[in-house]
Parts: C-alpha cells; structure tokens; sequence
C-alpha cells in the first residue's frame, strides 16, 4: 500500500509548481554522497526491475482473462504522457496491452454524448488499456476554453462517476494518473523541441496557446480531481519534473495494483499432461 497511500490525490489537493519536483519514491538508501547523474541512474534500474515484474504479471492478467486494468493519463503538454508509454510499457507483451490517444473529437465523436468514444475503448478482460488523455478532457479542456459552464461541468463530474462506478462494478481496475509538471520544466522541454532538429515534428503552436493559460488549467485539473477521486476510481498525482523519479513512481504504483490482484496463471489441465502430439 505504500504507493498508493503515498501518491494518492489528498481531498485539499492544490497543484503547486514546487511539488512538481518531489520524489516521494525514491530510495531511502540513497547515501548523501550520490550525484544527481547516480541517483538518476538507480531511478532507471530500479524501474527496469520493477517493469519486469509487471510483464510477468501482465502474461497471467491476459492468461487468465478475468480482470481487466484501465490506466488514465493525464497532464500538461510535455509532462509525460507518451515517453510514460514508451518507457514502463514498450517490453510487455502487446497482445494483452492496448494504447488510446484521444485527441480533438471527429465528427462522429461529437455527434454522440461525450462518453461514447471513451467507453468503446475501455479494456476487456485479460487486457491493460492506457488512455492518453481521456474523457477528463471534456471536463477540463472545454472548462479553460469556456465551452462549457460550471453547471454543466458539475454535472459532467456526476456522470462520469457514474460511469467510472459502472466499470468498477464489472470488473475494471481503474488508476487514474495525473503528471504533475511545473510551468518551468514544460517551457524548458518546449524549447529543447525547437532545438531539436528530430523532436521540432513535436511541437505544436496549440502548446504556446494553453500555456498562456497554465493556471486556468491547474485550477481546472484540481477541481476535477478533487470531484472525481472515489475509491474505485482513485486518483494519482505524480511528481513528473524528473522522468526517471515520474517512470518509478508510476511502476511502483501499478506493480502494488498488480500484486493486489493475486494474478496466478490457469491452472494446468491435469488430462492435457498425458497428451502426446503425433508425428
């Protein structure tokens, strides 16, 4: 449980620049005389372990078909959401792992209630679906854009409570991450985007427009954080400044999910033992 009660959104969250920067994880047996290159190095191979023992993990969710796990990310441009993926997630077995990135909806998308294209997407049984951005875009982007009201958005926290109690109730695990970056990590990781001839394809000019806008979207992001934490669909919040502290927390994180699961693989057929194949 440590993770868990560590990183879990207190109800009187207040997104503050200064805790972007914490580690809560990391290693108490850190000695005073590391460097900060050290340190961030025993971050690496201390996830490494770590995500090698959610591959095992992951094989008997998808071995045994009965749990399902739904992991929202969410955060300011910059703050993680892809290398998140790229890094705890790109050595387990992809049949039983699923990427979704939601972005500005289509056509389609819009003409349905704002839920529909999130809902299709959700994990089956045996599968770990990763949002990449999600349906807290309807209650948060839309909120600094002035699309929509406060009573229509203390309405949407309702439904999606609903919705989320919905999916808890059949069986999806639900663990709902928020990367907490400050204001002056993402303008420097902004600019090394323009200063990198292989990163530039990244940059988008929206970035600059929502950055204008920070601290509508901290307040944003903490009123509907605060709205939606619910035991069955608990938020996150984690310290992303430093990449290799934000990969350990978030492996912590989902390795005690994991383990509280008490995945085993199928038991083995006692009959399929004495089959022999043919030549």
């Amino acid at each position: 449980m440590k993770a868990r009660k560590l990183l879990r959104a207190p109800k009187d969250l207040t997104l503050r620049d200064e805790d972007a920067a914490a580690t809560p994880l990391r290693d108490e047996l850190v000695e005073a005389s590391m460097s900060s290159d050290e340190i961030k190095q025993k971050a690496r191979e201390q996830t490494a372990q770590i995500t090698d023992k959610i591959a095992v993990y992951q094989e008997m969710l998808y071995a045994a078909r009965k749990h399902k796990v739904l992991l929202v990310l969410q955060g300011m441009d910059t703050a993680g959401k892809d290398s998140t993926i790229k890094s705890l997630f790109s050595h387990i077995n992809p049949m039983g792992l699923r990427a979704v990135a939601f972005r500005r909806p289509n056509e389609e998308e819009l003409a349905h209630d704002y839920l529909w294209r999130v809902h299709k997407h959700t994990p089956q049984c045996g599968e770990i679906a990763i949002f990449n951005r999600s349906h807290y875009e309807d209650v948060v982007t839309v909120r600094v854009l002035d699309s929509v009201d406060d009573k229509e958005a203390a309405r949407r926290f309702i439904q999606i409570r609903d919705f989320e109690r919905m999916l808890a109730e059949t069986g999806t695990v639900i663990v709902k991450i928020f990367l907490h970056i400050s204001k002056g990590e993402q303008r420097k990781r902004l600019q090394q985007r323009l200063d990198d001839p292989e990163k530039q394809w990244k940059y988008d000019p929206a970035d600059l427009a929502h950055r204008k806008l920070w601290d509508k979207y901290q307040a944003a992001y903490q009123e509907a954080i605060v709205a939606t934490d619910a035991d069955n669909a608990p938020w996150y919040i984690i310290p992303a400044d430093s990449k290799p502290q934000r990969d350990l927390a978030i492996a912590t994180l989902l390795l005690e999910i994991m383990e509280s699961l008490k995945l085993a693989f199928p038991k083995p057929d006692p009959k399929l033992a004495k089959l022999k194949i043919p030549d």
